[in-house]
């Protein structure tokens, strides 16, 4: 699993699939289930499981939160 935090969603994702894992999911970090429909305005708050990692489909776990809010690394 490479390391991904910081890195906007669709960023994070096609680093994640470049690596060889196509299938990865995303959830809101705050807590309020929003969907994530452009990739690009949110930010990869944290990852599982941990950089370094071995990852299979499905696995992949980035927690984010849309650009500007508290937590976002920009």
């Amino acid at each position: 699993m490479p390391a991904v935090v910081c890195l906007n969603l669709q960023d994070a994702q096609d680093t994640i699939q470049a690596a060889g894992v196509f299938y990865s999911r995303s959830r809101d970090a705050t807590g309020q289930g929003r969907n994530q429909v452009l990739d690009r305005n949110w930010s990869v708050v944290a990852q599982s499981p941990e950089p370094g990692s071995l990852v299979d489909e499905g696995e992949a776990v980035l927690s984010v939160v849309k650009l500007g809010e508290p937590g976002d690394c920009s």
